[in-house]
């Protein structure tokens, strides 16, 4: 036996992989987010996007730097400090325009990407709802059987209430009502 196979083997266990692969379940949910997602972009109408592809563009450094060599060589071409062609802009009052112009259709193209940005965040926090929702039933429920079980083999649990209050199933309504009404008193 080589020293290499006397080492010890760290992240071993039934839920991590040795060899760092995914598991069928985490590689099937993966699956069926990129499909989501890919089927998401493939139903997305023309003007979502353009809106998206020139929201990326303008958030580049490429933009940036296509607008640091325009602007400023319209800035010292027209200040006098590069005379390579007659100043046409003096007062650069054409630039300001311009630039005005640009960054109303940017501000209004970013306000778009972001609204259809928030209506995923929107979904995703609904799914993440459902989800809690479901574990914590379905906690509830392990919480009763474990303590049907302890009952069943005679084993004595020192419990106050706080076993039966863990046994009853949250009302995400009585939640959501509780902190709409502290909102409200503010």
């Amino acid at each position: 036996m080589s020293p290499s196979d006397q080492q010890p083997q760290y992240n071993v266990s039934p839920t991590v992989n040795a060899k760092g692969a995914l598991s069928p379940t985490l590689t099937r949910n993966i699956e069926a987010i990129l499909e989501r997602r890919r089927a998401k972009a493939a139903t997305a109408s023309v003007e979502e996007k353009a809106a998206a592809a020139i929201s990326r563009f303008a958030g580049s450094m490429l933009f940036v730097y296509i607008h640091l060599v325009l602007f400023g060589a319209w800035i010292l071409i027209n200040v006098g400090l590069l005379p390579v062609i007659p100043a046409w802009d003096p007062s650069l009052v054409v630039l300001a325009m311009i630039a005005s112009v640009e960054a109303i259709f940017l501000s209004t193209f970013v306000l778009i990407n972001q609204n259809r940005m928030a209506t995923e965040d929107d979904a995703r926090s609904d799914l993440d709802l459902q989800i809690n929702l479901l574990n914590e039933h379905e906690t509830t429920r392990l919480i009763a059987m474990v303590d049907a079980i302890a009952q069943h083999l005679g084993v004595e649990v020192r419990q106050g209430d706080e076993i039966e209050e863990m046994k009853r199933d949250v009302a995400p309504e009585a939640v959501l009502d509780r902190l709409e009404a502290e909102d409200g008193n503010k």
